[in-house]
Protein backbone atom coordinates (compact mmCIF):
# COMPACT_ATOMS: atom_id res chain seq x y z
CA UNK A 1 0.00 0.00 0.00
CA UNK A 2 1.56 3.17 -0.80
CA UNK A 3 1.98 6.20 1.66
CA UNK A 4 -0.28 8.50 2.19
CA UNK A 5 -0.13 12.78 1.62
CA UNK A 6 -0.48 12.62 5.46
CA UNK A 7 2.40 10.10 6.24
CA UNK A 8 4.97 11.50 3.93
CA UNK A 9 4.04 15.01 6.02
CA UNK A 10 4.99 12.32 9.35
CA UNK A 11 7.51 11.08 8.05
CA UNK A 12 9.85 14.68 7.02
CA UNK A 13 8.37 15.79 10.11
CA UNK A 14 9.71 13.07 11.67
CA UNK A 15 13.13 13.19 9.96
CA UNK A 16 13.25 17.24 10.61
CA UNK A 17 12.54 16.51 14.44
CA UNK A 18 15.33 13.95 14.56
CA UNK A 19 17.96 15.95 12.75
CA UNK A 20 18.03 19.03 15.22
CA UNK A 21 17.54 17.20 18.16
CA UNK A 22 20.44 14.95 17.24
CA UNK A 23 22.51 17.96 16.30
CA UNK A 24 21.28 19.91 19.41
CA UNK A 25 22.19 17.25 21.53
CA UNK A 26 26.02 16.29 20.38
CA UNK A 27 26.59 20.01 21.06
CA UNK A 28 24.94 19.51 24.85
CA UNK A 29 25.95 16.16 25.54
CA UNK A 30 29.83 17.17 24.96
CA UNK A 31 30.08 18.93 28.17
CA UNK A 32 28.45 16.82 30.24
CA UNK A 33 30.35 13.42 28.82
CA UNK A 34 33.36 15.03 29.37
CA UNK A 35 32.85 16.13 32.59
CA UNK A 36 31.08 12.73 33.67
CA UNK A 37 34.20 10.54 32.56
CA UNK A 38 36.75 12.85 33.92
CA UNK A 39 35.75 13.99 37.17
CA UNK A 40 35.88 12.73 40.34
CA UNK A 41 33.54 14.78 42.23
CA UNK A 42 30.93 13.41 44.29
CA UNK A 43 28.38 14.56 42.12
CA UNK A 44 29.39 12.32 39.32
CA UNK A 45 26.49 9.42 40.38
CA UNK A 46 23.78 11.78 40.63
CA UNK A 47 24.43 13.67 37.87
CA UNK A 48 24.74 10.28 35.83
CA UNK A 49 21.41 9.12 37.65
CA UNK A 50 19.96 12.26 36.24
CA UNK A 51 20.77 11.73 32.48
CA UNK A 52 20.14 7.82 32.57
CA UNK A 53 16.82 8.75 34.52
CA UNK A 54 14.69 8.68 30.62
CA UNK A 55 15.86 4.91 30.25
CA UNK A 56 13.82 3.67 33.33
CA UNK A 57 10.99 6.77 33.60
CA UNK A 58 7.65 5.82 31.35
CA UNK A 59 7.53 8.28 29.18
CA UNK A 60 4.21 9.60 29.76
CA UNK A 61 5.80 10.65 33.20
CA UNK A 62 8.38 12.49 31.91
CA UNK A 63 6.09 13.96 29.00
CA UNK A 64 3.44 14.66 31.70
CA UNK A 65 5.76 16.77 33.83
CA UNK A 66 7.36 18.74 31.12
CA UNK A 67 3.92 19.43 30.05
CA UNK A 68 3.48 20.83 33.39
CA UNK A 69 6.69 22.61 33.66
CA UNK A 70 6.60 23.91 30.05
CA UNK A 71 2.80 24.68 30.29
CA UNK A 72 1.18 28.68 31.07
CA UNK A 73 1.09 27.94 34.92
CA UNK A 74 4.76 25.81 34.81
CA UNK A 75 7.76 28.35 35.56
CA UNK A 76 8.90 27.66 32.19
CA UNK A 77 5.52 28.78 30.62
CA UNK A 78 5.18 31.92 32.96
CA UNK A 79 8.78 32.91 32.03
CA UNK A 80 8.31 32.58 28.42
CA UNK A 81 4.63 34.68 29.01
CA UNK A 82 6.95 37.59 30.78
CA UNK A 83 9.25 37.63 27.24
CA UNK A 84 6.06 37.67 25.37
CA UNK A 85 6.52 34.41 23.91
CA UNK A 86 4.25 31.29 23.57
CA UNK A 87 4.34 28.15 25.60
CA UNK A 88 6.37 25.28 24.01
CA UNK A 89 3.64 22.70 24.63
CA UNK A 90 1.94 21.51 21.16
CA UNK A 91 3.94 23.15 19.06
CA UNK A 92 7.15 21.84 16.93
CA UNK A 93 10.09 23.88 19.43
CA UNK A 94 7.94 21.87 22.17
CA UNK A 95 8.91 18.38 20.28
CA UNK A 96 12.32 19.30 20.17
CA UNK A 97 12.63 19.97 24.22
CA UNK A 98 11.12 17.05 25.43
CA UNK A 99 12.62 15.10 22.74
CA UNK A 100 16.31 16.10 23.85
CA UNK A 101 15.26 15.14 27.50
CA UNK A 102 14.13 11.70 26.33
CA UNK A 103 17.36 10.95 23.96
CA UNK A 104 19.58 12.65 26.48
CA UNK A 105 21.42 9.34 28.01
CA UNK A 106 20.76 7.46 24.42
CA UNK A 107 23.86 10.44 23.24
CA UNK A 108 25.91 11.06 26.65
CA UNK A 109 26.65 7.51 27.17
CA UNK A 110 28.54 6.65 24.29
CA UNK A 111 30.70 9.89 24.17
CA UNK A 112 31.35 9.59 27.85
CA UNK A 113 32.28 5.73 27.07
CA UNK A 114 34.65 6.71 24.69
CA UNK A 115 36.52 10.03 26.83
CA UNK A 116 36.75 7.32 29.76
CA UNK A 117 38.44 4.54 27.36
CA UNK A 118 40.50 7.04 25.86
CA UNK A 119 42.43 7.87 29.11
CA UNK A 120 44.58 10.47 30.20
CA UNK A 121 47.75 9.33 28.45
CA UNK A 122 46.87 11.25 25.26
CA UNK A 123 46.17 14.54 26.97
CA UNK A 124 48.94 14.28 29.35
CA UNK A 125 51.26 13.84 26.18
CA UNK A 126 49.87 16.38 24.38
CA UNK A 127 50.39 18.67 27.11
CA UNK A 128 54.28 17.94 27.40
CA UNK A 129 54.24 19.70 23.71
CA UNK A 130 53.02 22.26 25.25
CA UNK A 131 49.40 22.30 24.36
CA UNK A 132 46.69 24.28 25.62
CA UNK A 133 43.76 22.02 27.45
CA UNK A 134 41.43 23.13 24.55
CA UNK A 135 44.08 22.19 21.64
CA UNK A 136 43.96 18.89 22.88
CA UNK A 137 40.17 18.81 23.61
CA UNK A 138 40.29 19.71 20.20
CA UNK A 139 42.89 18.08 17.83
CA UNK A 140 43.50 14.77 20.57
CA UNK A 141 40.40 14.00 23.03
CA UNK A 142 37.70 14.72 19.71
CA UNK A 143 38.98 12.19 17.21
CA UNK A 144 39.85 9.46 19.65
CA UNK A 145 36.37 9.70 20.68
CA UNK A 146 34.76 9.82 17.53
CA UNK A 147 33.44 6.19 17.34
CA UNK A 148 31.71 7.26 20.65
CA UNK A 149 30.20 10.30 18.59
CA UNK A 150 29.17 8.25 15.64
CA UNK A 151 27.25 6.33 17.93
CA UNK A 152 26.27 8.60 19.56
CA UNK A 153 24.43 10.07 16.50
CA UNK A 154 23.08 6.78 15.31
CA UNK A 155 21.29 5.81 18.79
CA UNK A 156 20.11 9.54 19.27
CA UNK A 157 18.84 9.82 15.74
CA UNK A 158 17.16 6.72 15.73
CA UNK A 159 15.50 6.85 19.34
CA UNK A 160 14.45 10.42 18.66
CA UNK A 161 12.44 8.86 15.24
CA UNK A 162 10.82 5.77 17.44
CA UNK A 163 9.38 8.51 20.52
CA UNK A 164 5.52 8.15 21.16
CA UNK A 165 4.84 8.88 24.58
CA UNK A 166 6.70 11.79 24.92
CA UNK A 167 5.96 13.08 21.87
CA UNK A 168 2.12 13.07 22.38
CA UNK A 169 2.17 14.05 25.93
CA UNK A 170 3.91 17.54 24.73
CA UNK A 171 3.09 17.84 21.03
CA UNK A 172 -0.57 16.24 20.49
CA UNK A 173 -1.58 15.67 17.28
CA UNK A 174 -1.66 18.68 15.53
CA UNK A 175 -0.69 18.10 11.31
CA UNK A 176 2.58 19.54 10.04
CA UNK A 177 3.41 20.80 13.42
CA UNK A 178 3.68 17.94 15.82
CA UNK A 179 2.76 14.76 13.94
CA UNK A 180 5.45 12.52 13.91
CA UNK A 181 5.47 8.97 12.25
CA UNK A 182 4.72 7.25 15.44
CA UNK A 183 1.67 9.63 16.02
CA UNK A 184 0.67 8.97 12.60
CA UNK A 185 0.40 4.95 13.05
CA UNK A 186 -1.35 5.20 16.58
CA UNK A 187 -3.61 7.42 14.61
CA UNK A 188 -4.08 4.52 11.70
CA UNK A 189 -4.80 1.96 13.69
CA UNK A 190 -7.78 4.32 15.85
CA UNK A 191 -9.39 4.30 12.77
CA UNK A 192 -8.97 0.62 11.89
CA UNK A 193 -6.56 1.40 8.87
CA UNK A 194 -4.78 -1.31 9.62
CA UNK A 195 -2.76 -1.58 5.68
CA UNK A 196 -1.99 2.01 6.31
CA UNK A 197 -0.43 1.09 9.65
CA UNK A 198 1.02 -1.61 8.26
CA UNK A 199 3.32 -0.10 5.97
CA UNK A 200 4.72 2.77 8.18
CA UNK A 201 5.65 -0.13 10.76
CA UNK A 202 7.29 -1.73 8.22
CA UNK A 203 9.17 1.28 6.98
CA UNK A 204 9.70 1.57 10.63
CA UNK A 205 11.22 -1.51 11.15
CA UNK A 206 13.11 -1.43 8.23
CA UNK A 207 14.73 1.54 9.56
CA UNK A 208 14.99 0.00 12.61
CA UNK A 209 17.17 -2.76 11.31
CA UNK A 210 19.42 -0.58 8.80
CA UNK A 211 20.36 1.76 11.62
CA UNK A 212 21.44 -0.71 13.79
CA UNK A 213 23.27 -3.49 11.69
CA UNK A 214 25.14 -0.08 10.17
CA UNK A 215 26.41 0.58 13.99
CA UNK A 216 27.47 -2.28 14.82
CA UNK A 217 29.29 -2.96 11.44
CA UNK A 218 31.01 0.29 11.98
CA UNK A 219 31.85 -0.45 15.96
CA UNK A 220 33.12 -4.16 14.41
CA UNK A 221 35.17 -2.54 12.04
CA UNK A 222 36.92 -0.23 14.53
CA UNK A 223 37.32 -2.71 16.90
CA UNK A 224 39.26 -4.77 14.41
CA UNK A 225 41.45 -1.60 13.93
CA UNK A 226 41.77 -1.20 17.20
CA UNK A 227 43.02 -4.60 17.73
CA UNK A 228 45.49 -4.55 14.80
CA UNK A 229 46.91 -1.12 15.30
CA UNK A 230 47.82 -3.28 19.38
CA UNK A 231 49.92 -5.97 17.22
Amino acid sequence: MSLSAEDMDAIWLTLKLASLVTVLLIIVSTPIAWWLARTRSWLKGPVNAIVAMPLVLPPTVLGFYLLIFLGPQGAMGQFLLSLGLSPLPFSFEGLVVASMLYSLPFVVQPIQNAFAAMGSRPLEAAATLRASPWDAFLHVALPLAKPGYLSAAVLGFAHTVGEFGVVLMIGGNIPNETRVISVQIYDHVEALEYGQAHTLSLLMMVFAFTILALLYSVQKRHNTTTSSSWL
